[in-house]
């Protein structure tokens, strides 16, 4: 087999076979097929598409690549949640012990973010002591145990993956739906997951900007779900603002606390629910979406959700009185109010460019080697389609430092008010199972 043959036969719009999606795989992993050759069969990818099953051979392909985590020592389906990223995006934290509560183990792995804020660990870390330095027999038992345990991202997972989207970065292919879906899929099968729970985000501060993107996208990994032999259901999500109220690392546990009491922003515990009610059906703990909702509603109703935070956070070393006292978390020296300049509605809320206004306090890392604030950000005092007065406070910006004056133009610049009322946007455009 030789690649330049499986670059023209993709370039004329064939499908290849498994063996040669298998060729391919294995010896751009090893090195034996370069980085020039890799680049033209990604765009070759890029202009002809791939069937269904090219798709899902390519998942496993890169899965097979490397580590596979073994989970089946954990009781129960293990139902894993990934979301396609966004701005204020707090959805693990409350999920996490939410479904937790009602009985489905969440045995989650996660990273460090790089981008507007933290990812889940910077934000759990915001919890003084927490850690996620726990061998993986301390985490399956932990799992067995309180149902949740949150672990770094260790071992070679998918080296396939990292090296191929490295790549598509630097060689403009990474706006390809196969190779977009093969990439978030394979990483969470090698996770170890039963099930998995899509969260595709569209809209300016999602990846995929339009809805009929969002929606290819979200069959598309359903489709290698299914044909991989894991259970897999989608939501198509807004991303047209920020998410729930709070960007920012310590700001976001705070509303996740808050979220768990059946007291947060209205949008982020809605998009909970229904997430969580997948989870829970399809870790066959509910005959029915609908009996799902209603378990993880009573769960933030009676407290259990808000119980099992606590003790989880306290299990990987966390003060888990910061939920009856969130003071006790990272506070930022100074709270300035960005002040509405005009009557009228709030239009435009630009989510990417309000999360890179949180990034500039400090809240996220520009590279790997940032150093994150994790008590800075921002909190959004309306969303929307509310109504403002002048004077009115549209943002709280938690800072460290005195001088915000580019971070207060940044905003100013992309939350746009108009004179006639606006409608809030929807918040889940569609389901696909």
């Amino acid at each position: 087999m030789r690649m330049v043959d499986l670059i023209e036969k993709k370039r004329d719009g064939y499908a290849l076979t498994k063996e040669e999606i298998q060729f391919i795989i294995e010896g751009y992993t090893k090195g034996d097929i370069p980085d020039y050759q890799m680049s033209a069969f990604a765009m070759a990818v890029f202009f002809r598409g791939m069937t269904e099953e090219e798709t899902a051979t390519l998942t496993m392909a890169m899965v097979h690549s490397g580590d596979v985590i073994d989970l089946s020592n954990i009781d129960g389906i293990k139902v894993d949640k990934h979301s396609t990223g966004g701005v204020g995006d707090t959805t693990t934290l409350v999920l996490g012990p939410l479904v937790a509560s009602v009985g489905v183990p969440v045995a989650k792995m996660s990273g460090r973010g790089l981008g507007h804020t933290g990812g889940t660990i910077d934000k759990l870390e915001s919890v003084p002591g927490f850690h996620v330095e726990i061998d993986n027999d301390e985490f399956i038992r932990l799992v067995n145990q309180n149902k949740i345990a949150v672990i770094g991202q260790t071992g070679n997972l998918t080296p396939a993956d990292k090296k191929l989207y490295a790549l598509r970065d630097v060689t403009a292919t990474v706006n390809s739906i196969p190779l977009i879906a093969s990439s978030i899929m394979s990483k969470k099968i090698a996770a170890g997951a039963d099930a998995i729970v899509l969260d595709v985000k569209t809209g300016a501060g999602a990846f995929m900007k339009d809805l009929e993107g969002a929606k290819q996208l979200a069959t598309a990994m359903v489709e290698i779900g299914k044909r991989v032999g894991r259970k897999t259901m989608a939501v198509i999500s807004d991303m047209s603002q920020p998410l729930g109220f709070a960007i920012g690392n310590a700001l976001e546990v705070k509303e996740a606390i808050d979220t768990l009491k059946g007291e947060g922003p209205k949008d982020l515990e809605e998009l909970c629910l229904t997430l969580g009610s997948h989870m829970v059906y399809l870790a066959e703990k509910a005959a029915s979406l609908e009996e799902a909702r209603a378990m993880l509603e009573q769960a933030m109703k009676d407290g259990s959700a808000l119980e099992t935070f606590k003790t989880f956070l306290s299990a990987q070393g966390g003060d888990a009185s910061v939920v009856d006292d969130p003071s006790k978390l990272p506070q930022a020296k100074y709270q300035f109010e960005l002040e509405a300049k005009e009557d009228g509605y709030v239009s435009e809320i630009v989510a990417d460019e309000i999360g890179t206004a949180a990034m500039l306090l400090g809240a996220g890392r520009a590279t790997k080697e940032s150093t994150i604030d994790l008590a800075v950000g921002l909190v959004l005092r309306k969303k929307i389609g509310d109504q403002v007065k002048k004077g009115d406070s549209l943002v709280t910006i938690h800072s460290n430092t005195e001088n915000i004056e580019e971070v207060k133009q940044k905003l100013y610049e992309n939350i746009k008010i108009s004179a006639a009322p606006v409608q809030a946007p929807t918040l889940i455009y569609d389901k696909i199972s």
